[in-house]
């Protein structure tokens, strides 16, 4: 099909996408109980309370072995040795017209199932939602998709992986548009909502009508407590931006260590996971996606101090895992730092203004949306997961609250996202809107008027051009091209050149100024259209 799907046949491929990424998430939950099961003896909501009855040499050893597993393969099987995350997906979506690697992203898929059932301390929803991304996008490469067609079933999966992690059809919708797709065009609402609903009726149907946390029911008491819900956002926020920075500083060093140890790639998930399971030996909550430990926290089990220490330990623990390379996503670890911080604050709250506060666990609550918020720069589907989770509407209004405060902070001291951010870090830049990264999808060659062509340059003045150093390479894109035109002034075109090995340039043709801003125009035309549509 070279236009890809339309009508009814489209609305049934969002259903069937819909289906199977639901199935994608409920097999990558299974996979990894089982797995954890085995080797420690429980899953992730019995773990922590587990590992310590454990051999010592079990609990550094796994993540070692996890480790090294997780480097064979994704050393193997991807192009930079890193797993496939959220951000690989948003970037496909925005610059890659929704299509991801199918063999990267089974790798992927398989890397994470290792590091969250060996000890790793990320979340699983990340590479779910990584795993039916690269689903639909093989979809999309069979029936030859056109790229809104693409990003569009790209969408459903994510929405249904979302639905069906969660338990949480509605927020699962607005994670796909809002995170993933980042617009809400009305040709994308309808499927993208069909998916969820049957990520989640696939999720209850094998799993039950359950979520994933036990959350006992705790209304907001006294509205004068809002301002106090608002002051924790604004400590949520902050909290997150620490975090975030602190994952994105220790990668750094992880990259400058790797070169100046000359350590392969493969061995730095082992190096990680030596880390991790020496920290566990102490803190065993930081093994695994930590689910009874933000269940704890949700129903008020850890004290004060516990809490704060508890909160310290875990991100320096997802900062090392993700830093490591050894795959897994923050969402979870993002709720289980959100619920922490609220605890505590709530704890403080309480003892201060104790016949205003309410209960801490509220604050709990509402500091797992904040932080989560901020991390994902999703304040709609993360307020209404939480929603969803609770179905009490005066808990959404205190949730609301300190979310919306907590993104307002962090958006403005990092870029937007965790997402965006880690983009950012790799020269990609979306954080912006389509403005900025447009340019970095128009290759120059698509522009070019050829050498020798009527309309086309003067050879002389090309070669003159190519003597000052101003020309491009047949790699290059508007993105490069933009600039040169602003320096040179109304300079008409620039010389595209290409070197061989021996370095000899050869003059292919040029970019005129008034091509490149008719291609960048159309371009934000195309965007605009698909975005308002």
């Amino acid at each position: 099909m070279a236009h890809g799907p339309t009508g009814l046949l489209f609305w049934l491929l969002a259903l069937a996408i819909g289906v199977a990424s639901g199935y994608a998430a409920i097999g990558f939950r299974l996979a990894i109980a089982a797995i954890q099961t085995t080797i420690y003896g429980a899953d992730d909501h019995r773990l922590h309370s587990t590992l310590s009855g454990l051999d010592p040499l079990v609990i550094v050893a796994t993540p070692v072995i996890g480790g090294l597993v997780v480097g064979v393969i994704l050393h193997l099987f991807t192009a930079e040795g890193r797993a496939g995350s959220v951000a690989s997906v948003i970037e496909a979506a925005a610059l890659r017209s929704g299509r991801l690697p199918l063999k990267s992203g089974l790798a992927s898929a398989a890397a994470s199932i290792v590091t969250l059932s060996t000890g790793g301390s990320t979340g699983r929803e990340g590479p779910v939602v990584h795993l039916a991304a690269t689903m639909a996008s093989w979809v999309s490469e069979r029936i030859g998709a056109t790229p809104i067609t693409a990003r569009d079933l790209m969408g459903c999966a994510v929405a249904a992986a979302v639905s069906a992690s969660f338990n949480a059809p509605i927020a699962g919708a607005l994670f796909a548009m809002e995170v993933v797709l980042r617009h809400f065009a009305l040709h994308a609402f309808a499927p993208i909502v069909i998916a969820s609903i049957a990520g989640a009726v696939v999720s209850r149907v094998h799993l039950g009508n359950i979520t994933e946390f036990d959350l006992p029911r705790h209304s907001l008491a006294f509205y004068q407590e809002l301002p106090a819900f608002l002051l924790l956002g604004l400590v949520c926020g902050v909290a997150a931006v620490l975090a975030m920075k602190a994952i994105l500083a220790t990668e750094a060093w992880g990259d400058r260590f790797e070169r100046w140890s000359r350590c392969p790639r493969w061995l730095r998930p082992g190096v990680a996971g030596l880390l991790l399971g020496l920290i566990a030996l102490q803190f065993p909550h930081v093994i695994g996606v930590g689910y009874e430990t933000t269940s704890l926290a949700l129903t008020g089990g850890i004290g004060l101090h516990e809490a704060i220490v508890f909160a310290l330990i875990k991100a320096a623990a997802l900062a090392i895992t993700l830093a490591g390379r050894m795959g897994g996503g923050v969402f979870s670890p993002s709720l289980m730092l959100g619920a922490l911080t609220g605890l505590a604050f709530g704890y403080i709250a309480v003892g201060v203004f104790p016949s205003v506060s309410g209960s801490e666990i509220l604050y709990a609550l509402a500091g797992m949306g904040a932080v989560a918020a901020s991390f994902l720069g999703a304040p709609l589907s993360t307020g209404l997961i939480i929603f969803e989770l609770t179905g009490d509407w005066q808990t959404g209004v205190a949730v609301m609250a300190s979310v919306s405060m907590a993104t307002v902070v962090s958006a403005r001291m990092v870029d937007k996202s965790f997402f965006l951010s880690l983009l950012e870090r790799r020269n990609i830049h979306l954080a912006e809107g389509p403005q900025s990264w447009l340019p970095g999808t128009i290759a120059v060659t698509h522009v070019m008027r050829l050498r020798g062509a009527d309309d086309g340059a003067p050879d002389g003045m090309c070669w003159s051009l190519v003597e000052q150093g101003a020309t491009l390479a047949p790699t290059d894109t508007l993105e490069q091209a933009l600039p040169q035109f602003e320096r040179r002034g109304a300079g008409p075109f620039i010389p595209v050149v290409d070197r061989g090995e021996d370095g000899r340039p050869e003059l292919m043709g040029a970019v005129f100024h008034l091509d490149a801003l008719k291609a960048y125009n159309r371009a934000l035309v195309e965007a605009h259209r698909e975005e308002h549509s």
